[in-house]
């Protein structure tokens, strides 16, 4: 049975309040020390830094709320939260809302009772629900993925991606487009993704674009895929995110529809299975794994009370390859 810090206490002999001074570093008298140190060593005895952490003023633990753990974006940007934040003896709690908006309200509330020190939100929207919860815990919150003048935010770069890639569209000769996008809810995909690409287009002549919405899911992705092709025959369709342009590919496949030959496809993303798969998918890369990194230092300054800017733009690299054709 694990021993707790009252049976350390017992053994040795002293206060409870003693061995938890000597835990956290306080001052104990030599003799004292030496025996919880050989009964710690006895037993093996691991400290609850959770607990610990529940009970001190202020804690090495930050919360990070994601809509969803199924998500190449939310897994690369966790990872690197985490290595950061390990680098900076600090602990990280995760809360996954299942794309649920009541329940990112609620982890915010409940994180602040866990006396966290700050938290990291990754949501798909800012309401005004989530600026009263910010305002009444009182802690410092970092905003990932989506930019809101009332609050510390992280961003990508979604207007730049979305120019890059309906530049690359017309300069392979394509003006006969479909733009499967997503929910206007969504700022970052749902419209400046989607900004960026009109941008580009309106600066070609000639171009027939065709702007369809469906949901982050492949498997809704390639509903609405199916139903496109069966009304209409573009030379390419963008997929605003890698979910919906594999869900492309798949009902292309099925369809015994030739990519590229038939039928070019881009998304936006640069997941892993991008690269693996073939033909090869054009995309535009977001580095997940470095925002988590930023994100976790940002959260580190603010908690200490050091300054950081309101918003952080983070670059995006357009990757061509296999899946777009030359007209």
């Amino acid at each position: 049975m694990n021993k707790t810090i009252s049976d350390i206490a017992q053994m040795a002999g002293v206060a409870k309040s003693t061995v938890s001074r000597f835990l956290n570093g306080g001052s104990v008298s030599d003799d004292t020390r030496e025996k919880i140190e050989r009964i710690i060593k006895q037993y093996n005895y691991v400290p609850n830094t959770f607990a610990q952490s529940l009970k001190a003023k202020k804690t090495s633990i930050i919360g990070t709320v994601v809509p969803r753990l199924d998500s190449f974006a939310t897994s690369q940007t966790l990872i690197g939260i985490d290595e950061e934040l390990r680098n900076n003896q600090y602990q990280m709690l995760i809360a996954n809302t299942s794309q649920d908006m009541q329940r990112e309200i609620d982890a915010i509330y409940d994180f602040a009772r866990q006396k966290v020190s700050g938290i990291i939100l990754l949501a798909a929207e800012v309401t005004d629900a989530h600026l009263k919860a910010v305002e009444d815990i009182g802690i410092p919150v970092l905003l990932v993925g989506q930019q809101h003048e009332q609050l510390h935010s992280l961003v990508h770069n979604d207007d730049q991606a979305g120019y890059e890639m309906g530049k690359h569209v017309v300069e392979n000769g394509h003006r006969k487009i479909v733009y499967i996008g997503v929910t206007e809810r969504d700022q970052a995909v749902g419209i400046h993704r989607k900004q960026g690409f009109k941008r580009a287009i309106n600066e070609c002549v000639g171009c027939d674009v065709t702007y369809y919405e469906t949901s982050f899911k492949m498997s809704e992705a390639i509903i609405t895929a199916e139903a496109i092709l069966e009304e209409s025959k573009p030379t390419i369709i963008v997929g605003a995110t890698d979910n919906i342009a594999l869900g492309v590919m798949k009902i292309a496949f099925s369809n015994k529809i030739q990519i590229p030959q038939e039928l070019s496809v881009t998304g936006f993303g640069g997941y892993e299975i991008t690269e693996m798969i073939h033909p090869t998918l054009t995309t535009v890369k977001y580095h997940y794994f470095e925002a988590g990194q930023v994100a976790a230092q940002h959260i580190i300054r603010l908690v200490k009370g050091e300054q950081v800017e309101q918003c952080t733009i983070l670059d995006v690299e357009i990757i061509p390859r296999e899946s777009v054709d030359k007209i």
